[in-house]
């Protein structure tokens, strides 16, 4: 066994630690009665050193249950057998050294304060006028340091452990925000994910559901028109792969660049004429100047494009109309479309809440409702300022 699992092991058992103090300071003090300790004891043991031994193994072996009381106790048992006697017991001395250290420790500094002065002073007091005859005597001076260096102690072993109790409370705070911000970057993530993969499957494949239907019934009669929306369906199934292929490569990487696949308003042409061949006209307006945008800024506004433009094909009469504004500080989307009869108006849904997180996570707003005109309309506000020339 090693010393420092020795230290362990006695650390993890405090009654063994008193037990074996104990035998040091009756061990200590008999040794120093039976040697006269330079004339100042008799050199046997007497009915009052036994009965001081006897304070000292309940004190000492004690000690932790009630550490102010246990120093009470001995400071009025040394006081009474110096008054009785006329002898301060050395051993009733180090074990109050003993009592003051550990009720400092145990209670704080001003507890320890408050108990250890009055002891202090009265045993100084009582050892000047009844044993010593002398104010100036070295050993009454010695009793009142040694109770005072004890409470001193005491104070800084107490100061200590609040110290690093202290900084283990900080340590255990801190890794536990570490696993609480650990576990909402993981709940992030994941709706990252499921809203690109959202945005990114349910477009293509409402376009190669539509075109897939259509092929069914023009296939013997009209083989061209077939051929025609076979080929929407493969160039749809070809851009649905690329940017899965895209979402997947960029979880694979351990950056955090390029985190989401290229798009942005450039690409709404191509989209607005998938969307056509699947039968939906979308009529595009645009009020200001367009100009390069933030990729953020673009990425979401095309994202919200394409889910509200799907959702015109798939609940709307075929219609939609698009206005692009840009305006000094923002870009404004509205997407409006007829709602069909036969279906209800979809105003929630993963659609819906994607659109309003693209929108915020660009810091702007979306509305997405259902008009009293049976129309659908939704309204983007994203922030977009213009860069200003430098001179």
């Amino acid at each position: 066994m090693t010393r420092m699992s020795v230290w362990r092991w006695v650390a993890s058992h405090p009654v063994l630690r008193d037990i074996a103090l104990t035998c040091v300071v009756v061990a200590g003090g008999v040794a120093g009665e039976l040697s006269g300790m330079r004339g100042q004891t008799d050199g046997a043991l007497t009915t009052r050193d036994f009965v001081a031994l006897a304070v000292v193994v309940v004190a000492v072996s004690t000690r932790r249950l009630r550490p102010a009381l246990n120093l009470v106790g001995t400071a009025v048992a040394a006081l009474a057998m110096v008054l009785v006697t006329g002898v301060l017991q050395p051993m009733l001395v180090v074990t109050l050294g003993v009592l003051t250290y550990t009720t400092t420790a145990a209670t704080g500094r001003r507890s320890g304060v408050l108990l250890a002065a009055p002891i202090a002073v009265g045993l100084y007091v009582v050892d000047t006028f009844v044993d010593t005859s002398s104010p100036w005597s070295p050993r009454s001076f010695a009793v009142l340091a040694g109770i005072a260096a004890a409470a001193a102690a005491g104070d800084a072993v107490r100061s200590r452990r609040a110290y690093v109790a202290e900084v283990e409370e900080r340590a255990r705070r801190a890794e536990h925000t570490r696993e609480e911000e650990a576990a909402r970057r993981v709940a992030e993530e994941r709706v990252r994910i499921a809203r690109d993969l959202h945005d990114v499957v349910a477009h293509h494949i409402a376009v190669i559901n539509v075109q897939a239907g259509a092929a069914s019934h023009v296939l013997v009669r009209h083989p061209d028109q077939a051929r025609r929306a076979l080929t929407h369906i493969r160039d749809a199934c070809g851009t649905v792969l690329s940017e899965l292929a895209s979402i997947v490569g960029v979880l694979r990487e351990n950056n955090d660049h390029d985190r989401e696949p290229v798009r942005g308003l450039a690409a709404l042409t191509t989209m607005i004429d998938s969307l056509a061949a699947t039968g939906l006209t979308v009529e595009r307006r645009q009020a200001g100047e367009a100009r390069d945008l933030p990729a953020v800024v673009d990425l979401a506004a095309y994202r919200i494009l394409q889910e509200a433009l799907t959702n015109a094909h798939k609940y709307g009469t075929g219609t939609a109309c698009v206005t692009i504004t840009y305006t000094d500080d923002s870009l404004i989307l509205d997407v409006v479309n007829p709602i069909a009869v036969e279906r209800a108006p979809v105003t929630s849904g993963y659609g819906i809440l994607g659109m309003t997180e693209r929108a915020a996570t660009a810091g702007g707003t979306l509305d997405a409702t259902a008009r009293p005109d049976g129309r659908f309309a939704v309204h983007a506000e994203l922030p977009a300022p213009t860069q200003k020339a430098t001179t």
